[in-house]
């Protein structure tokens, strides 16, 4: 098939914007595309330059012929599968929009869940009454605690530890990952939301640069207070049939978690063991059917009192949260 010709015949002088974003979805939805109503319209809005509320004001203008040759060339991506979260750069997140390049996985909606726990759990661990309301603000330190030191391992774009920062301004939040490119995007977002001075980030495998004798890099004599994970976690065999847009376009280095799924699971909870002193808090996401084994596993530490499984918005059990009263 080929996608040039089909996208010069629905698009044309004089269609409207309304008209060219119909015309748009249905080819989508004829090349097997989903949601093709709504990648055509978050298309338009990049390609226009507008947000949802200004694209309806426009619904009835011309389409801009000089942007025909972009529409096009997206419309044609797009039906090659590509993820639009990639093609036009950007994800939200926590309500806040966040940068994305094929370097890192696109944030999901069930994270924002692992977030909220995780925001939960420490405002009960350590109650803000107790801390300053500002990091550096005068006379903030008489009597009071500092906020806990969180590490976010495999950050990725950095969506979960930028939001733990720019939510909680007294945390002193760190972020770890394999891939100098992913830590990249994340410095970037961590910039575009104003807490670049706030948020440390060192390259290594999970938890290895909070390790002692780890590099020079490493901080090895750091406390973790809590530590929140999104590693990857799907078995390795499952690779070939996931979603195309996952399977062909997304970091396979954050996607592959060995032959259960499990691997970087137990290599962080063997890490963990060899910090000064385990964290209060540990939060992971991981994949169905995968919460109850990481659980037991963390009972057998015996190092937490609580330990409870969090379901995500289609009811499956998605996230752990243990906590040591």
């Amino acid at each position: 098939m080929d996608n040039k010709s089909n996208t010069d015949i629905i698009f044309s002088e004089g269609l409207t914007v309304r008209e060219a974003c119909r015309k748009a979805a249905a080819w989508l939805a004829a090349q097997a595309v989903e949601e093709a109503d709504s990648n055509a319209e978050l298309l338009l809005m990049h390609v226009l330059e507008l947000d949802r509320a200004a694209l309806l004001l426009a619904w009835n203008d011309p389409f801009p012929l000089h942007k025909g040759e972009q529409w096009q060339a997206l419309l044609r991506r797009k039906a090659c599968g590509e993820p639009i979260q990639y093609m036009i750069g950007e994800q939200w997140f926590y309500g806040r929009p966040f940068t994305v390049t094929p370097a890192v996985l696109i944030p999901r909606p069930e994270t924002e869940l692992l977030v909220e726990a995780v925001l939960t759990a420490a405002d009960r661990l350590w109650p803000a009454a107790e801390r300053p309301s500002e990091p550096h603000s005068a006379g903030a330190g008489a009597g009071a605690a500092a906020g806990p030191t969180v590490v976010d391992v495999g950050t990725g774009s950095g969506a979960i530890a930028v939001t733990l920062a720019a939510q909680r301004h007294d945390w002193r939040v760190s972020a770890s990952d394999l891939s100098p490119d992913a830590l990249e995007v994340a410095r970037r977002n961590a910039a575009r939301h104003g807490v670049a001075d706030r948020v440390q980030f060192l390259q290594g495998d999970l938890l290895a640069p909070y390790l002692r004798g780890c590099g020079s890099g490493g901080r090895g004599d750091v406390s973790i207070d809590a530590l929140v994970s999104n590693p990857p976690y799907i078995p390795a065999a499952d690779l070939p049939g996931l979603q195309r847009e996952v399977r062909e376009f997304e970091p396979h280095l954050a996607l592959d978690g060995g032959a259960d799924g499990l691997d970087p699971y137990r290599r962080m909870l063997e890490q963990l063991r060899e910090l000064p002193q385990l964290p209060r808090l540990v939060a992971f996401e991981l994949g169905i059917g995968q919460p109850s084994v990481v659980t037991d596993m963390m009972r057998e530490m015996g190092a937490w009192s609580s330990i409870a499984i969090i379901k995500d918005y289609a009811g499956i059990e998605r996230h752990i949260i243990a906590t040591q009263e």
